[in-house]
């Protein structure tokens, strides 16, 4: 039996309620398959689901992206075999962890040209990329795209795949130092969103030209501004809410801002099945390969050290992508 590194979580709250634990991991059953834990990602999800905001079963493991290697696997699994490099972004929760077992078909072997660390840090950032431009909005060249947040994680991939696909990216920040983040990340024009304004300002950088499709992981801070920057007939992708959720939105704006299209997706959905999801997962690895999407870990953290992850990306002070190690 192995002996296994777990973050626990048995009530929700500020960062100190995770708890590094260390439990029997019993063989894997059938369908299963063990890791053992290279790298794990960190999505902005994670600390909603910690504070209660997106409230889990109780007590709960806690992270949705990890990478490492097949150690053993139960009765029937066809998908992976011992020694396989492999990824996952949607095995269930408890990705803080050095080993775990997961269902198998969850699983993707990962390509020579891609390490597990950029695996760990772009599969669950960069599968939210591929849908937001393949499916929610086929990107064509030409388009012109906002991408709020774009100093993040999920923007940098987006400013940088939506720029290798010959559309025009305007990105928004939070600050003066991400916008130049930003405008590394494959921005044609960033955008402080904390400035009074800014509508203006983005009106201004495009010639008074509105987006095709706007980007908005932000929600209550940038939502309605994001109405204001759409073209007619255009689509705002409200994708997630880093600055809480839109409240008391009427439909009937959308119909005043221009007959505007609306959605709220999400990155499970679209890879529930697994055929599907290793699908869009070769897509992500070839774009990685090619450099359309580039790997940026911004910062590096022991799994020892989870708390001062959650503390830091809460308080703004991270940039790109977060690896955590066991």
């Amino acid at each position: 039996m192995t002996k296994a590194r777990v973050v626990e979580v048995a009530e929700f709250g500020a960062p100190e309620v995770m708890k590094l634990v260390t439990m029997d991991l019993p063989s894997p059953v059938a369908g299963e398959a063990q890791i053992r834990q290279t790298a794990i990602g960190f999505n902005y999800l994670d600390i909603s689901q910690r504070g209660g905001a997106m409230p889990l079963p109780l007590p709960t493991g806690i992270g949705h992206e990890a990478a490492g290697v097949v150690e053993a696997i139960g009765e029937g699994v066809t998908d992976v075999k011992v020694g396989d490099r492999v990824a996952y972004m949607n095995a269930g929760i408890g990705a803080y962890a050095d080993h775990r077992n997961v269902a198998a078909n969850k699983l993707v072997v990962l390509p020579a040209s891609v390490s597990d660390e950029a695996a760990a840090t772009l599969i669950f950032k960069g599968m939210t990329a591929q849908y937001l431009i393949k499916k929610t909005h086929a990107v064509q060249p030409g388009d012109l795209v906002l991408v709020h947040s774009a100093a993040g994680g999920v923007g940098q991939i987006l400013s940088n795949w939506c720029k290798a696909l010959g559309a025009t990216v305007v990105g928004t920040a939070s600050t003066p130092e991400k916008c130049v983040i930003a405008k590394k990340a494959g921005c044609d024009f960033a955008i402080d969103y904390s400035k009074p304004g800014w509508v203006d300002e983005f009106l201004k950088v495009t010639g008074g030209r509105k987006a095709r499709v706007v980007y908005d992981a932000v929600g209550k801070d940038t939502f309605y501004q994001s109405l204001d920057c759409t073209a007619p007939f255009g689509l705002v992708v409200l994708y997630g809410a880093a600055s809480g959720p839109v409240k008391d939105f009427e439909p009937e704006l959308l119909n005043k801002k221009g007959c505007l299209f609306l959605t709220r997706p999400s990155v499970f959905p679209h890879n529930a099945d697994p055929a599907t999801f290793r699908a869009n997962a070769a897509d992500l690895f070839e774009a990685i390969t090619s450099g359309k999407v580039k790997v940026d870990i911004g910062q590096r953290f022991k799994l020892d050290d989870i708390v001062k992850v959650h503390e830091q990306v809460k308080g703004r002070a991270t940039t790109g992508a977060v690896l955590i190690t066991p």
